[in-house]
């Protein structure tokens, strides 16, 4: 925030001081914004690369010997793809000049439809092994002002959050969705996993903050999926908490009404 300069062609010490802070400032904010367009530059000539990567993996012959090979490049080339398109929207969500492309959304048909994605996602290729996720939606919510995309990228990095942290024998993740007074609408999702320590919740949804090993480790985040979360939730005029809900983390997405 610059500073007002009085009678700028003759400054008085305080003048000099302001001007100065105003340079630093516009220093900072010109080497941020170059890191931002040095970011999205690297992010998408990554891109091209990791689509001839990926393709060609896909040629390689599916013999006993390969395969297994095979399988895990294709895992890794997934994770890269996912990280670079992490990258490319968290640096567009940050940007002052972000829009959104809003459209009348039915958001508890939205938040069905990625929790089918997602069991779909983690089952074993016959179909077994998909995971349990409780859903509490209202029988009927107005069609709400979203940006669908986006809504979808927060709804569906929450539940993979709370599917990675579950443990075996815990109870299943739920989303709940409910409306508030004045027409706002929360979004609820817990994990019944270990959650993490107190000191650490203030810094969820930073971006790649990664809280203890036992929790991300194994998961294999990157510490951006909240982050996004964070983003898009803001993006949208709202909130982003997360609190300990012992067992387990809890995050509350608010939307205000419009």
């Amino acid at each position: 925030q610059n500073i007002p300069v009085r009678h700028a062609h003759h400054p008085d010490e305080l003048g000099e001081l302001a001007a100065t802070i105003n340079t630093m400032g516009a220093d900072i904010h010109q080497m941020l914004e170059a890191k931002r367009t040095l970011l999205l530059a690297i992010s998408h000539e990554l891109r091209s690369p990791l689509t001839r990567a990926r393709l060609n993996t896909e040629l390689l012959p599916e013999s006993t010997e390969v395969q297994p090979s095979r399988e895990a490049l294709l895992r890794d080339l997934a994770r890269l793809r996912d990280l670079v398109t992490d990258l490319l929207e968290s640096e567009r969500l940050a940007s002052p000049h972000a829009a959104l492309h809003r459209e009348a959304v039915d958001l508890p048909a939205l938040v069905r439809d990625v929790v089918c994605e997602l069991q779909i996602a983690h089952a074993q290729p016959d179909g077994s092994g998909a995971p349990s996720i409780n859903t509490t939606l209202p029988a009927a919510l107005p069609r709400l002002p979203l940006d669908p995309t986006r809504m979808r990228l927060l709804v569906r990095n929450l539940l993979d959050n709370a599917l990675r942290h579950s443990h075996e024998g815990s109870a299943a993740p739920r989303i709940e969705v409910q409306p508030l007074a004045g027409g706002a609408v929360q979004i609820t999702v817990r994990d019944f996993g270990p959650g993490v320590p107190d000191d650490q919740i203030p810094h969820l949804g930073q971006p790649f903050f990664r809280p203890d090993a036992a929790r991300t480790r194994e998961g294999g985040g990157v510490g951006l999926g909240l982050y996004l979360c964070r983003l898009v939730a803001q993006a949208h005029g709202g909130s982003f908490a997360v609190r300990n809900a012992q067992p387990g983390l809890e995050i509350v997405v608010v939307l205000p009404p419009h």
